[in-house]
């Protein structure tokens, strides 16, 4: 029997609520790799299907090494104008 090896990918996700309440998540490392959800849980079952779709993509048409950057922490800043 054929062993498959797979990789295993570790992205950090940034996940923050819009003005109408749905939740946004982002994943830095890959280009255009965004979804939304009304819910935590559906949000985490659609960034796992873009994330799908986005590594394809990467892999088929730009043939790259996909980058995973070491995730150290998040901050929020404020600034005024």
């Amino acid at each position: 029997m054929k062993t498959i090896s797979k990789t295993i990918y570790h992205f950090p996700v940034i996940i923050e609520k819009d003005k109408n309440g749905y939740y946004v998540g982002k994943v830095p490392a890959l280009r255009s790799c965004y979804t939304q959800a009304k819910t935590l849980p559906e949000l985490y079952k659609r960034l796992k299907e873009v994330v799908s779709l986005c590594i394809a993509v990467e892999e088929k048409h730009f043939s790259k090494k996909i980058e995973q950057n070491e995730f150290i922490g998040i901050q929020q800043l404020e600034f005024a104008k």
